[in-house]
Parts: structure tokens; sequence; C-alpha cells
């Protein structure tokens, strides 16, 4: 029977089951992000953590799942390009009464890539834009809960954290909205336009990660709008708000491309990214879909960002700023705020990693708790581009260096590339501290430190800790971006350095024992920073114990303990407490 469908049949059964599989997926998907309130409300950090991972697993799973439905359903009819245009057609309409339709096409876009493995994109059979120029369907009922604000009176606050989940297990609920009153009152104290705010819109889920759960709303006033994140703990004695986040920039860190994404049941996951996109204009609306969860469309939305900024200008891509890499070509469009990497072919010595190697250290990160330190980076497969869109220098390397990877179409117009990783541009860290000010070098430098530490905290160790291999963002936050040598901290051997048996070892360049890769000797590390003089002195005054195994041992000997460390994505100045 499966066999004698017709055309028009098969493409009806098709969009069925794929539709059928995004709500397997859905369902799962949103399942565990449920699960993340009781948790919270029971202090249960190792299995928020944990279901937090599995969470990143479940796509992938239903993707292949659809796969082998309609594999089984049209065999050797599978890859035929008409089928798949009647299958866009009549999914496109299963769709237009969903309130995730925009998720929906994504899923699709998947299934529709593993069949083809398409070398760039197809309009006819693929979502490359949405086929909805405004949304599908339009909901009366909005996504936020609305209070209306008096000054001076907490009550006010009250209100707002009691519409939310865990109402009853604050601590000092009154405390806490006095506090929350006064930390506003001195916000707009501040502010030159003056007037308070008349209400506050705040979504009416919570958002959370890591030990936190997140209020997200905006104070409105008469003639201006301002962002506002109450941010959550749980401790033993009850709930109480840890920090107030009453600017773009702060609230901007708190969603930064450095963290891991939030659990929070957006079901209605465009007008809850047109809500946030109102807080923070400056952040791309991919981002936005990453930091809520939807990875996938996330990397749907960052393509289409890619194609807008090609379509919008002439500019070559060339070599990003900063150091040749060993591993990776970085190329980047002069005017864009991201770079491509593309994975060489050989790596010269030191080097002993393979290929596979590199692309399992980018898994790592994908699931591991980034920390406000690590840039989330995202893989694609099978681009596409015109080859008079890169410079000759770097078109040349790329042929030659990364010719598994990278090459031209048979009539030589278009450049295809196999497997990349795009991320957000930062400035090298190297490039920052030689170009900035000595104040904000100064700064860095101390923030490179902290960088590291809270890396170790995270249970994770770069590796390679040289200056070209960490970057600065717009914030004057150090993060780190150069993986392949990148691993759990607990992996890892922390040795004194030994001492020679004699003058005529301690004179050789290789008198050190026979080391194994896992062994790593802190005192080496003032070496390999490369600071001198007074720039040395300041990350010794700061950070002086990371040469030291003491340090390093004793974070193990926590994280081994099963301890999971935090590290706040907010400033002390903040806090409350």
């Amino acid at each position: 029977m499966k066999q004698n469908l017709s055309d028009s049949r098969a493409a009806a059964h098709i969009a069925r089951a794929i539709l059928a599989g995004f709500e397997r997926h859905s369902k799962a998907f949103y399942r565990v992000t449920e699960r993340a309130e009781e948790h919270f409300a029971g202090q249960n950090w190792l299995t928020m953590h944990r279901e937090g991972q599995l969470r990143l697993n479940l796509y992938s799973v239903h993707v292949s799942m659809v796969l082998t439905e309609i594999s089984n359903l049209l065999d050797e009819r599978l890859t035929r390009k008409l089928i798949w245009a009647g299958v866009k057609a009549v999914y496109s309409s299963l769709i237009t009464s969903r309130d995730d339709w925009e998720i929906a096409e994504t899923f699709y876009n998947s299934v529709c890539r593993r069949v083809f493995t398409t070398v760039g994109v197809d309009p006819r059979i693929e979502f490359v834009d949405t086929d909805f120029d405004d949304p599908p369907i339009e909901n009366s009922l909005p996504i936020f809960n609305r209070h209306p604000l008096v000054d001076d009176d907490p009550d006010s606050f009250t209100a707002v954290l009691t519409s939310l989940p865990h109402a009853k297990l604050y601590r000092d609920l009154k405390g806490d909205a006095a506090a929350i009153e006064q930390r506003i009152a001195l916000h707009y104290a501040g502010l030159a336009m003056g007037g308070r705010p008349r209400w506050m819109d705040c979504l009416s889920t919570l958002f959370y990660r890591g030990r936190a759960a997140y209020i997200i709303g905006k104070l409105v006033s008469d003639n201006h709008l301002c962002p506002i994140v109450i941010a959550l703990r749980n401790e033993p004695g009850g709930i109480y708000v840890d920090a107030v986040l009453l600017s773009e920039d702060a609230v901007s860190i708190l969603f930064g491309f450095t963290r891991s994404y939030f659990r929070v049941v957006a079901t209605r996951p465009y007008d809850v990214v047109a809500f946030l996109k109102e807080l923070l204009p400056k952040k791309r609306t991919a981002e936005l879909y990453l930091a809520i969860g939807e990875n996938r469309h996330g990397k749907t939305e960052l393509y289409r960002d890619i194609l807008t900024q090609l379509g919008t200008n002439d500019e070559p891509f060339v070599h990003a700023p900063g150091t040749t890499g060993m591993v990776m070509i970085v190329f980047t469009l002069p005017s864009y705020d991201l770079v491509f990497k593309v994975i060489r072919d050989r790596f010269e010595s030191p080097k002993t990693i393979t290929r596979e190697t590199v692309l399992s250290k980018y898994r790592l990160v994908f699931r591991h708790d980034r920390a406000g330190r690590l840039i989330d980076a995202q893989p694609f497969e099978h681009l596409e581009f015109a080859r008079d869109r890169f410079s000759e220098a770097l078109l040349n390397e790329l042929l030659t260096s990364a010719s598994q990877t990278v090459a031209l179409t048979d009539d030589g117009e278009k450049v295809v590339i196999r497997h990349l990783y795009v991320e957000r541009k930062v400035t090298p860290l190297n490039i920052y501290i030689r170009e900035r000010s000595d104040a904000a070098a100064c700064a860095a430098i101390i923030d490179w430190g902290r960088c590291i530490k809270e890396l170790a905290i995270s249970n994770i160790f770069p590796g390679d800790l040289l200056q070209k291999n960490f970057g600065v963002t717009r914030h004057g936050r150090v993060v780190f971006y150069d993986y392949d040598e990148l691993c759990h901290l607990t992996d890892v051997r922390f040795l004194f350095l030994p001492v020679p048996r004699d003058d005529e070892e301690a004179m050789s360049p290789v008198w050190r024992i026979q080391s194994k890769k896992e062994d790593i000797f802190p005192a080496e590390f003032s070496r390999f920073l490369g600071l001198k003089g007074p720039w040395r002195v300041l990350f010794e005054e700061h950070h002086g114990n990371l040469y030291t195994p003491k340090y390093w041992r004793d974070i193990q000997v926590r994280l081994r303990a099963g301890e999971l460390p935090e590290i706040l994505p907010y400033a002390r100045d903040q806090r409350l407490r």
C-alpha cells in the first residue's frame, strides 16, 4: 500500500508524519522544561543540571525517529523533490493555527536537510525564510501580567512576587518587596528624565538557570521604558530576592552568548522573543531564541541573519583579526559581529589532536555550563557562498589548508563549506591589551584571571592559556573561544615542577621529568600568560594562586564531591544583600 501512494497523497502523509514527530518532541521538551519549577522549589540542583543536559539531546532523537518513519513510507521516492515541494505546502497549512509555528518550520527543515544533505538552500522544499510575513495567528491574550505601581508602596511588588510560582516559599515576602521598591526608587532618582514607573509588565513564566529563577519584565513610565529582572534564589529558609537588574547592559549579560540556555515554558516563543526584544533591542533575534532554549530555531534565525547581511553589502570575507590559528581558519565580514571557523586538514606540531577531537570539544561546550565565559558556537553544514565574496588570500588558504571541508563548485562560481562554526566576534585579548587605554587593559587583565577561575569551578580547564585564545566582549568581559585543548578540570593532574638533579640538568631545556598529556605544572603559567612588567605584577597580585597546584586541587576535590558551584551572572552591586 505504501508503494501505491500517489505523489500528492505521499506528500500529505509525510507532512503529517513530520508534524506528529514535532508534537512528540514539543511534549518531551516541555515536560523536561516544566520540571525546572519543582526542582527549584525542592532545591534539586543536581537533577536540574542533569535534565538541562538531557533536554539538549531531545531534538536530534525526534528528528531521527521521523526520518526512519518516512524512509519506510517512501523508500526510493524519498529524495524526489517534486514530492517534497508538496510536503512543504501541506505542512505549512497544517501549522498555521499553532502558537509555535516558527519552531515547527525549523523542525521540518531539520528533517528535510537530513534527507537531502542539501548544499546551500532550496526554497522549493525548505523554509529558507518563514512562510508567514506576520504571525499566522493573532493571540488576544497577553503573555505577561500587568501590575500598577504606586510610589513608595512596596505592596505593588508584593503583587508581582505572588503572581508567579513559589509564592508560599518566600522567607520574607514584604521585606523583599520593600527592597525592590527602594532599589527602583534609587535608580529612577538618578535618571535625568525623572518620572517614576506607572506599571510593570512581567512575563507570566519564570526563567530558570542554575540555582536561580528570574522574573523578566519592564517598567513603564510616561516617557521611559526600563528593563527589570528580579533574580530569585532558594536556600535553606526559603526563597528570597537576590538581585534586581535595571539596565539594558546588565540584562544583556544575563542573556549573553556565553551563558547556558534558560529553561522557560515559552509555548508562544515568537511572542516571548518579541517581549525580550523590546527590552534588549541590540540583541539579534537569533540570540534570544537561543537563550530561551530553542537553539535549533535560534540557528535558523542566525542563518537568516547571515543571508540578510550578505544581501545588504558586498564586503568580502577576510581573515578575522588576531593570531593565525593552528587548528582553525577564522574569517569574517569586516562590518559584521560574527566570525566563521573552519577546521584545518592537518595540525602542525606541537598539536597532536585529530579533527574528531576538535569536534568532540565543541560538543562538550554545547552540553556544558558555559558559566558566562565560553562562547556559544553554532555548527552549520553544507553552506554555499559566492566565490567573489572571499578575498583571494582567504580563499587560497581555505582551498589548500581545509580542502577536506572547502571546495569550489564545478563551474568555479561558488564556495561550498561542508562544516563550519559561527560565533560572536570578540576582540582578542592580546590585541585588546595592546590597543586600549591602560585602565581598560588593567580591567581586562584582572577579569582574565576571573575567567580562568570561573571556568575552573565549572569544571573546565582551557588547556592553552595564551592571550590569543581569549577575547573581550563589548561589555569588557573576558571569554574563552579556542576549544581544541579544552577539557574537564577533573581530568587533569596538577603537579609541582620537579627539581633538577644537578647543574647540567638545570641548564637543559628538557630537564623536566617525562610527563603525561594530562599533567599540568601551574608554576609555568606565568611564562605562558605572556605578561610583562606592571601587567604581570597586576595579574599576580590578584590571581597569583593560579600558579600553585593546591589551588587547582582544592577545586577538584569539591567537584569530585559533587558540588555544583555557581557563578552569578550579575555584579555584586546589583545584589540586595
